[in-house]
């Protein structure tokens, strides 16, 4: 299995403007609420307790993240189970309301998003990879600690792997790599 500094370099590569990381600290949060949203129906009452193909979901993303880092997982998890608990009394409500949430936060997410990608001149990373799609929340809350001034040796590592952030938004992936600008 990759490490994370694997998965962040990967991730980053596909996300050096600004403007694009920015754009992922909005629309990655409103993608997984919405599809966490989606997720919470059906419901069945086992042993007490609510199940759901959400909670299958959040299970199985939390071993992911919790076998790259494991405090990084551990918030991040906690985060999905927040989230997931309030998908679920969503859920019970009339049925408009859940859609209008949960299609709502996906379409506003992925616009959010694919503006974020339009500055940065790339694909979104998982239409090369589906990891990227797990990817998106773990980048999101690393590029937080590093704006706190936190994980340096990671983020020392992801520039290496794939470049400084861009400094100058107006620069295109073109001007970075060297090539002549139309």
């Amino acid at each position: 299995m990759k490490t994370l500094a694997e998965h962040m370099i990967s991730y980053a590569r596909y996300h050096r403007d600004p403007r694009n990381i920015a754009s992922h600290f909005v629309g990655i949060p409103m993608i997984v609420l919405a599809v966490t949203i989606l997720l919470s129906r059906p419901q069945w009452a086992v042993g007490g307790l609510l199940l759901t193909p959400a909670w299958v979901a959040v299970a199985l993303a939390s071993v992911f993240y919790l076998r790259l880092h494991l405090g990084l997982g551990a918030l991040l998890s906690a985060m999905l189970v927040g989230g997931a608990l309030w998908a679920q009394g969503l859920a019970q409500g009339p049925t408009a309301q859940w859609l209008g949430w949960g299609l709502g936060l996906f379409f506003v997410g992925w616009v959010i998003q694919f503006v974020g990608h339009y500055y940065e001149g790339r694909k979104p990373a998982f239409v090369d990879d589906l990891i990227g799609l797990l990817q998106g929340p773990m980048f999101v809350l690393v590029e937080l600690f590093f704006a706190m001034g936190q994980l340096a040796q990671l983020r020392e590592a992801v520039e290496a792997g794939a470049g400084p952030v861009r400094r100058d938004p107006h620069r295109t992936a073109a001007a970075v790599l060297g090539a002549k600008q139309p």
